[in-house]
């Protein structure tokens, strides 16, 4: 299983700040959280996805993965 965690905007869309996935890809991933939590729809595309700290923007194997991080921007100075 792997820890996903949201944060700021995707925390709120998802209703929740962490859980437990046990999909087999980041593809895979995005589309059963999208259909689980339908709000992510207007904050997924604008999130950084980190995965064990590295950002992945494309489709990654997660079968070794412990914990990933869905960071929507953050504004700040």
């Amino acid at each position: 299983m792997t820890t996903v965690r949201y944060f700021a905007a995707a925390a709120e869309a998802a209703e929740t700040e962490a859980e437990e996935r046990g999909e087999a890809t980041l593809a895979e991933l995005r589309t059963a959280i999208l259909a689980e939590h339908p709000k992510l729809w207007f904050v997924l595309p604008d999130c950084a996805v980190l995965v064990d700290g590295v950002r992945t923007d494309g489709d990654t194997q997660l079968e070794d993965a412990r914990l990933i991080d869905v960071l929507p921007p953050f504004a700040g100075g």
